[in-house]
């Protein structure tokens, strides 16, 4: 069951958070300022229209309301959304038979693949009406899972590297001599013994300890150019903040009425791209341990404060450690979304333990 962290100070009182709470679930379902009289019609508050009215009032001067000009009625602030998720809102589990569809779902992809990135990012997003994300588990100093090699043309290669936590990196690389198909799976065996469960550094002493080629046909020139190149991408995998975004439901985004205009979106996710941003992201959910919130303003980047981003981390603090999450207007169903992506990063936390074991 998701839990959230609780506020013990500042708290409201029932009627005032109740009414609170009817507004939030109110605007979240119907996207239209929520009027005194449309709550008192639609929810049992068990006071007057006026009564309700004087609260409304009460709540927009705290702040956690505000109301479009246009319009009677009140939306949520930001700081309303705030205390409505760490005060109001219920705690809320997935029910089981959608937890046992989404856990058959996983057993379906390959074990330790990209797949489980798409299909966390793919099933957040069906399951909450929002854009579904998945960064994958990163470590400090990867660590090879296994390597093909594919003949491309006489003197071009493709290498497969298939890191231990499931990344994928697919490297063209060309040869300083001929080499057809046969060769390539031969030097490939050679290169998964030398390499397999390896890091940079470890695969870099091994191949200083190959003996030199002739340089003319030979396989194991061609194991030392390879595997030069194979420690090169790895090196460059490990400096990165973070490896790749998954993400999936962005058409749910767009049909939001608070992203009418396409190039709102566009600039979200321009924002999410930015690789320093999104590791800082990384690190903050990690350090944290638990399911994190980020509501409006308190994102950073003004391109992401029309936004919420829910996001909880997944993986091995120490070794290699990914997030998963949503992404959507700051109207959304909070609870829903939260058990959702507390769900989702238990079951990658229970991957990830079974790779490791």
């Amino acid at each position: 069951m998701a839990r959230r962290p609780r506020r013990t100070n500042d708290t409201l009182d029932a009627r005032s958070g109740a009414i609170l709470r009817a507004v939030i679930d109110e605007y979240v379902t119907s996207a239209v300022p929520v009027s005194s009289g449309s709550l008192v019609a639609h929810y049992p508050l068990g006071v007057s229209s006026a009564t309700v009215r004087g609260i409304l009032a009460d709540l927009e001067a705290l702040g956690l309301l505000t109301h479009p000009h246009t319009s009677a009625g009140r939306v949520p602030t930001d700081a309303g959304y705030r205390y409505y998720v760490q005060v109001l809102a219920d705690d809320w589990s997935l029910p089981s038979v959608e937890q046992r569809m989404i856990r058959h779902q996983f057993g379906q992809v390959e074990f330790a693949s990209e797949q489980w990135f798409r299909l966390a990012a793919s099933t957040l997003a069906a399951n909450t009406g929002t854009a579904g994300l998945a960064t994958t588990a990163k470590p400090k100093s990867a660590r090879v899972r296994r390597v093909e090699l594919l003949a491309v043309q006489d003197r071009l290669a493709l290498m497969i590297v298939v890191f231990r936590e499931g990344t994928t990196r697919q490297i063209l690389h060309n040869l300083s001599m001929e080499a057809d198909q046969d060769q390539l799976s031969r030097v490939g065996g050679l290169l998964n013994v030398l390499a397999v469960d390896r890091t940079a550094d470890e695969i870099e002493a091994a191949l200083a300890d190959l003996p030199v080629g002739d340089g003319v046909n030979d396989e194991s020139e061609i194991l030392a150019q390879i595997g030069e190149r194979l420690v090169r991408a790895m090196r460059e995998f490990d400096g990165a903040d973070i490896d790749d975004l998954f993400s999936d439901g962005l058409l749910n985004v767009m049909a939001a009425p608070e992203f009418d205009r396409s190039d709102k979106v566009r600039q979200v996710f321009a924002a999410l791209g930015n690789r320093a941003y999104l590791g800082s992201l990384v690190d903050a959910v990690a350090r944290a341990g638990s399911i994190q919130i980020f509501i409006g303003h308190e994102n950073r980047p003004l391109e992401m404060q029309d936004v919420s981003l829910i996001l909880a981390p997944y993986g091995r603090i120490g070794r290699a450690v990914g997030v998963v999450g949503v992404l959507g207007p700051t109207r959304m169903s909070y609870p829903q979304a939260i058990a959702s992506v507390e769900f989702v990063s238990r079951l990658m936390n229970e991957l990830v333990e079974h790779l490791y074991a």
